[in-house]
């Protein structure tokens, strides 16, 4: 609970931050603009509140790790769900009510988890989890599009190192393998979900692991 608290607290200030003019750069969500990005994170934020009270009486059909759609195929941007984003995004028309509804919906969210029974269970997407694997998913969920806030943005604060740590643990326990010690966490996760392609040098080190990527999670 801490580290979603933490990775999603850094990642609402460094939007609260941002100058007007960044909310029309590019983002590392292929065709996305960072206005579009924030657009998704108070989706993210609405989901998280909708899903804290949807309990359920079954037994959990998926955890941390296998709430995950993994597929070989990175975005295009042109899927109907991530073009409506775009279109929502620009009806904010201004960055302040962009930042305003992400601070007003994701406050929510934080404080709505951690009020929450991280052993009661939860349900969304047809799944069910406990509370405390659904939170977790959303570390990565906060950890990889805090990455792609900055893609294009270097003067921004990054996401939290505890965070990117655990991120990378999961990506290599969906993958079943581990990333090189020679690899950053978050190089780790860029190349690792396909935000980046990996240099030659970095395919020597990956070996057999490079044929496996990139993990995209849906």
């Amino acid at each position: 609970m801490d580290l979603f608290s933490r990775s999603w607290t850094a990642l609402r200030t460094a939007v609260a931050d941002l100058p007007d003019e960044a909310f029309a750069q590019p983002s590392g969500c292929t065709g996305w603009l960072v206005r579009d990005l924030v657009c998704h994170l108070i989706v993210d934020a609405q989901d998280v509140l909708i899903t804290l009270v949807t309990p359920s009486d079954a037994e959990p059909t998926h955890d941390a790790l296998t709430y995950w759609d993994v597929s070989a195929t990175p975005p295009t941007g042109e899927d109907p769900l991530d073009a409506l984003t775009v279109r929502l995004a620009a009806a904010y028309e201004e960055p302040w009510l962009l930042k305003f509804h992400l601070d007003d919906v994701g406050s929510a969210a934080g404080r709505a988890a951690g009020l929450a029974d991280l052993g009661a269970r939860v349900s969304t997407r047809d799944e069910v989890l406990t509370t405390g694997d659904y939170l977790t998913t959303y570390v990565m969920e906060w950890t990889l599009h805090h990455l792609d806030l900055i893609a294009y943005l270097p003067d921004v604060a990054g996401p939290p190192a505890e965070g990117l740590a655990r991120s990378r643990d999961m990506l290599e326990q969906i993958a079943g393998a581990v990333f090189p010690a020679s690899f950053s966490d978050t190089q780790a996760l860029l190349v690792g979900t396909g935000r980046r392609a990996p240099t030659d040098a970095e395919r020597t080190e990956l070996g057999d692991l490079t044929a496996r990527l990139p993990l995209v999670l849906g």
